[in-house]
């Protein structure tokens, strides 16, 4: 008898064929809540604009501003909606989500919405979009349980009580003093397990727990954050007055856009690239460096010209030029990417520095010496079988070609340690900066490498012109 296995459901199916049954709204809303939200999100996007207003009329506001967080291009969907009714879901939305709606939306509609939108809501969504987005202030959440230091536990577990209906991000309860400042933390598990409902709640707060400034920019804090490993960390302003947290997932969002700036950065771009952006303005990204690294490129076929006539005298010394290239190109790009990781650690010394390019040369030599033995010994038999050369001559010239790969490999190794270095050093961000200039530096350095062992080796030492 065959085991039977069991198979994975598909809830997105099942709601879909649900929502379009023909059942009444009461059982409809009961069968619903057995769902959760991500589910009921991948469904809405199958289900045709009618069928999707008649469903949010079902669900009700509050519901339904649960399931739009699990949407990406939520604006499109808040969209098919009057100014009223996207009002009302926003509204019951987390500020810093309702925010992210509203920053795709035109000025006009964002501010006709915000207008609609209740008091309190009105007022954090507000906060939020006065910020840059560059402030740490501009990624916060105003969800969040904040009590008196002075309370007893017991008087402090009915003020989470009656808190908690209106903000879910309970597991730290952050506690201010009788100015509104920021006073510290207690872990949800510390307060429940507390014994004496009538100890004071002073002896379970962290008063030295971690907090970021609103205008703090988010490059300077992000890895300070990240280190702490917490659920939320408060943001206060400057008087020391708690308005918002940074929840655990804002931090997995901004580190992960500031990972695809840093891509977008190393390819020489001043910001990511998304699909909606119109043609003249991905070239505006794109142009200025391709015209630095045009007249770049202009100055490493120069050099090339100066040894031509080591390509006149050997001409198959050119058939591995591309060879050298791209080996300086590869490994200067992975001594450039280790060095950029390195530089976030505004702690590292001068000899740490010095310590991290000695030890990207010794990988590159390492690499290189094992590369160019293999080059050696397969651009010899290639060149003596395919090419008919005297295996004499065809070795000395793989033996030009493995000395040069290292030699090229040592200094793009040092190379792509040193120039975000130097950029860092002067202030500029190295990601960059460093990305576009590397590959051309690398270009002109394997170039010089190359046909300059080969000049001095291949005709000055072993006679081969």
């Amino acid at each position: 008898m065959e085991k039977e296995v069991l198979k994975e459901p598909n809830f997105v199916e099942e709601l879909v064929e649900l929502i379009r049954s023909d059942i009444p709204k009461e059982e409809l809303l009961d069968r619903l809540s057995d769902y959760h939200e991500n589910d009921i999100a991948g469904a809405i996007e199958q289900l045709t604009p009618e069928e999707r207003k008649a469903l949010y009329k079902v669900l009700g506001a509050e519901r339904v501003s649960e399931i739009f967080t699990y949407i990406e291009d939520v604006d499109q969907y808040i969209g098919e909606l009057n100014i009223e009714n996207a009002a009302q879901i926003l509204s019951h939305m987390d500020s810093d989500d309702a925010v992210d709606v509203l920053e795709e939306m035109d000025d006009s509609v964002q501010e006709q919405i915000v207008d609609l939108m209740d008091e309190e809501a009105s007022r954090d969504v507000q906060l939020i979009l006065s910020y840059d987005d560059d402030e740490i202030g501009s990624k916060m959440t105003t969800n969040f349980i904040k009590i008196g230091y002075q309370l007893s536990i017991r008087q402090a577990m009915r003020e989470l009580v009656r808190q908690a209906g209106e903000n879910d991000n309970i597991s730290t309860i952050y506690a201010v003093d009788e100015n509104d400042h920021f006073y510290g933390a207690i872990d949800l598990k510390d307060l429940i397990i507390a014994r004496d409902g009538h100890d004071k709640l002073e002896d379970l707060i962290s008063t030295s727990y971690p907090f970021v400034h609103d205008h703090e920019r988010i490059s300077d804090c992000i890895e300070r954050i990240k280190d702490y490993a917490e659920d939320s960390i408060p943001v206060v302003s400057e008087e020391g007055t708690i308005l918002g947290v940074i929840t655990a997932q804002d931090i997995i969002e901004v580190v992960d856009d500031e990972l695809g700036e840093d891509y977008a950065k190393l390819a020489g771009l001043l910001a990511e690239e998304d699909l909606k952006e119109t043609t003249r303005e991905s070239m505006k990204k794109r142009l200025p460096w391709l015209v630095i690294l045009l007249f770049l490129g202009m100055l490493v076929s120069t050099v090339v010209g100066v040894f031509e006539t080591v390509v006149a005298v050997i001409p198959i010394v050119i058939c591995f030029q591309s060879m050298i290239l791209d080996m300086s190109g590869n490994v200067g790009t992975q001594s450039l990417a280790v060095t950029i990781r390195v530089l976030m650690d505004e702690n590292l010394t001068k000899g740490q520095r010095a310590m991290l390019v000695l030890k990207e040369m010794r990988v590159g030599m390492a690499n290189g010496l094992f590369l160019g033995s293999l080059a050696f010994a397969f651009v010899g038999v290639y060149i003596t079988l395919l090419k008919n050369y005297p295996a004499g001559n065809a070795f000395v010239i793989s033996g030009c070609v493995g000395i040069a790969l290292m030699v090229a490999m040592i200094i793009s190794s040092m190379v792509g340690t040193l120039i975000p270095m130097f950029f860092h050093r002067i202030h500029v961000d190295p990601a960059v900066a460093s990305g576009p200039l590397i590959t051309t530096v690398n270009d002109l350095v394997a170039v010089v490498s190359y046909y300059g062992l080969a000049w001095i080796l291949l005709i000055n030492v072993a006679g081969l012109a």
